[in-house]
């Protein structure tokens, strides 16, 4: 085949212009320029360094009047990845974590341990010892001698379950922070309702749920509180989803009195008399609050938590804020389930004089 010479239009086509090749370059050098001003770690440029952290030294003092609660007692717990603490019958005190279950007595002394399949996400436990394991999209039933009576499925897709409650009348309500609703299931494992899921109809947005944490506790009358941990706030509902709205609560601030970060409080728990007591991340410290919402006390403050001045707390998505969980036996001792130190801190109630008694606990 012989080829044609090249005419002037082909000419034309092959030649680069000189105007688009300079606008080119000139992108191609703002580009790269953007890249290294937004780098550039020296904060006199104003742009994000590689690594960007804030301190949090001012909140991590508490007033040691607002503190009302002394530590009683230690239990180490020799797991790696602790997620949920749950009591039992006789104040058992139940662990989860890694693939295991461990369980202790009301003293600490560890009685049993139970293997899993899965890493355990939440639990709950019952008055005859069954317990309700979840896991990210479904749940295990055990009975008091660790053997598995029943799995739950759920039925929608993206589940992420976080937390576990035991209703008065058998109700187990799942907090499902990957479709952001409470599962409500009868004691057969089938859903029955939902709650907190928001109301379009009535413009009610549903909850605000940055990271996964998001729980959910059945108070004695019968109310279910949901965390909106995005808003910063109790949520009520009856159980079959009726949103009791004037009961909600909390405030987003530093300050001891609110919740702070961009989602908290990560866990509840309740007191005998409906009294509420929260966990926070970012700057971890536990509180108690009335019924109603008034702050009242703080429990574990952040110096007891881990979080000493000075230190400094990385906002990239690879550090891991570890957050803590929390529960209530029936002598209204609080339970803190510590992922920091690697154990459950106990603390009771202590009266004024205990107070002024009371010296600083460092982590075991």
């Amino acid at each position: 085949m012989k080829l044609q010479p090249p005419t002037d239009s082909d000419e034309a086509v092959r030649k680069p212009n000189f105007w688009m090749m300079l606008l080119l370059a000139a992108l191609v050098v703002v580009g790269i320029g953007a890249l290294w001003f937004l780098g550039d770690p020296s904060p006199r440029r104003g742009g994000l360094p590689r690594r960007f952290d804030y301190n949090l030294d001012p909140y991590m003092k508490i007033d040691p009047a607002l503190v009302r609660y002394r530590q009683d007692a230690v239990v180490p717990v020799r797991l790696y990845d602790l997620r949920a603490i749950a009591v039992g019958p006789d104040d058992a005190i139940h662990v989860a974590g890694d693939r295991t279950i461990l369980v202790f007595d009301a003293q600490g002394k560890r009685l049993r341990r139970m293997d899993l399949t899965d890493a355990p996400r939440a639990l709950a436990v019952d008055a005859q010892g069954n317990s309700f394991v979840a896991f990210q999209n479904y749940l295990l039933v055990f009975n008091n001698r660790g053997e598995t009576t029943a799995q739950w499925e759920s039925s929608a897709r993206r589940d992420v379950f976080t937390s576990v409650a035991l209703g008065d009348n058998g109700d187990v309500f799942v907090a499902d922070a990957g479709n952001k609703c409470v599962l409500r299931y009868d004691r057969s494992g089938k859903i029955i309702g939902k709650l907190a899921q928001g109301d379009p109809r009535n413009h009610v947005p549903p909850p605000v749920i940055p990271s996964p944490y998001f729980d959910v506790a059945v108070g004695s009358d019968g109310l279910v509180r949901v965390v909106n941990p995005g808003r910063h706030r109790i949520e009520f509902f009856t159980p079959d989803g009726h949103h009791e709205t004037p009961l909600d609560w909390g405030s987003a601030g530093m300050d001891v009195e609110a919740f702070c970060g961009c989602c908290n409080p990560v866990a509840i728990a309740l007191l005998a008399d409906n009294r509420v007591v929260t966990a926070e991340k970012g700057i971890p410290r536990v509180k108690v609050y009335s019924p109603e919402g008034r702050f009242e006390s703080v429990v574990a403050t952040p110096e007891q938590l881990g979080a000493t001045p000075g230190r400094e707390v990385e906002t990239r998505e690879q550090h891991k804020l570890l957050a803590v969980d929390l529960a209530v036996d029936s002598q209204d001792r609080i339970l803190v389930l510590d992922p920091d130190a690697k154990a459950v801190r106990v603390f009771v109630e202590q009266n004024t004089k205990d107070a002024k008694d009371t010296k600083d606990v460092k982590n075991p």
